[in-house]
C-alpha cells in the first residue's frame, strides 16, 4: 500500500497536477491519471480533474495499492516477423492479450516480456509491446512495438485504417457471392458485454468477406476489417444469419462440439513505419480449421 502527502509550494504553482505527480511518483502519467480519476489521489480531499493548476497551499494526498508487478514468463507463441523496431507474432486461442486485475501470469505480455529484450508501450507500462489486440479466443497475427519511434506510428496508422487486416472465419450456412455489411455497431442495451448492429449510440462499422470454399453446411472466408469496432467480424457475421462456428455470444448451437471460434487473424498489409518498405504476413492455416474441415469429405 502506498501512503503520501504532498504540500504546494510557491515553486510549484501553476503545475498540472499530474505533471507535478510525475515528477513525485514511481508510476507513469497515465496510471496517475486512472488513480485521479478513481479518487487515490485527492487535491484538498475532493477529486480534480489532472489538468488542475496547483495552488500554493494545496494538499494532494494519494493511496493506492501498490500493483504487482508483471513479470517475465515462457509462453508459447510464434515469431513470423521482427525487426530492431517491431515484431509480428501469431498469438494462439485461448491466450489473453495481457494482464487484468487479478491476472498478473500466463497472458501473451507475460510471454512479450520473455521473449524481446526491448519492447514499447510508452502511454502504458502494463501493456508493453501492445498497440492493438485479439480476444482471447481469436487467434492470429498481432504487431508488437518495440520501439517508441514504432509505436507511436503504429497507432497513428491503425487509426487512419492503414493497416490491411484479414481473417479467415469459418461460418454457419452456404454463401456462394462476395459480400459486404456496413451496419453500425454498438453496445447491446440488453446485455452489457455484447454488442449488436443498433442505431442508437453506435459507431460506423464496415466489412468485406470473399467467399473461399464451400463445404458441407459451412463456408470458409477471408474477411476485411475497414473498422475496427468491438466483436466486429462476429456481430457482422451474426446480423446476417452467418455466424461464425463455435462463437458461443453470437453463434448457435452446433453438432460437432465446436465450442472454440473458428476465427484466425491470418494476413497483415502495411507499409514499414520506419524504413517504408511493404509488408504482406500470411500466418499457417490453422490445424483447428483442416481438422472442422477434414470431418467433411463432401465439396461443393
Amino acid at each position: 500500500m502506498y501512503n503520501n502527502t504532498f504540500l504546494v509550494n510557491s515553486l510549484d504553482v501553476d503545475s498540472r497536477l499530474d505533471k507535478f505527480l510525475d515528477q513525485k511518483l514511481e508510476i507513469n502519467r497515465s496510471q496517475i491519471k486512472k488513480h485521479i480519476e478513481s479518487g487515490n489521489i485527492l487535491l484538498n480531499g475532493k477529486i480534480v480533474k489532472a489538468g488542475y493548476s496547483l495552488k500554493k497551499g494545496d494538499t494532494i494526498t494519494v493511496s493506492f495499492e501498490d500493483e504487482e508487478k508483471i513479470l517475465p514468463e515462457k509462453i508459447d507463441f510464434n515469431v513470423v516477423y521482427e525487426d530492431e523496431y517491431l515484431a509480428i507474432i501469431s498469438k494462439p486461442q485461448d491466450l489473453v492479450v495481457h494482464p487484468g486485475a487479478g491476472n498478473k501470469n500466463k497472458t501473451l505480455v507475460n510471454g512479450l516480456l520473455y521473449r524481446f529484450e526491448s519492447l514499447s508501450n510508452p502511454l502504458d507500462e502494463n501493456r508493453p509491446g501492445i498497440v492493438h489486440r485479439l480476444d482471447k479466443d481469436t487467434s492470429g497475427l498481432m504487431i508488437i512495438a518495440k520501439k517508441d519511434k514504432a509505436y507511436y506510428k503504429l497507432v497513428e496508422m491503425f487509426k487512419k485504417h492503414e493497416i490491411e487486416k484479414h481473417y479467415l472465419a469459418i461460418v454457419h450456412g452456404n454463401i456462394y457471392e462476395d459480400f459486404h455489411v456496413d451496419a453500425p455497431i454498438g453496445r447491446d442495451p440488453n446485455n452489457r458485454i455484447k454488442m449488436k448492429v443498433i442505431e442508437e449510440n453506435s459507431k460506423k462499422a464496415s466489412t468485406s468477406f470473399h467467399v473461399l470454399k464451400n463445404f458441407d453446411k459451412f463456408t470458409l472466408l477471408d474477411v476485411t476489417l475497414h473498422t475496427g469496432r468491438t466483436h466486429q467480424i462476429r456481430v457482422h457475421l451474426s446480423y446476417v444469419n452467418h455466424p461464425v462456428v463455435g462463437d458461443e455470444t453470437y453463434g448457435m448451437k452446433n453438432n460437432y462440439k465446436i465450442n472454440k471460434q473458428l476465427l484466425h487473424a491470418y494476413k497483415l498489409k502495411f507499409i514499414h513505419p520506419i524504413s517504408g518498405e511493404k509488408l504482406e504476413i500470411t500466418d499457417e492455416f490453422p490445424n483447428r480449421f483442416n481438422d472442422f474441415i477434414s470431418f467433411f469429405s463432401e465439396e461443393k
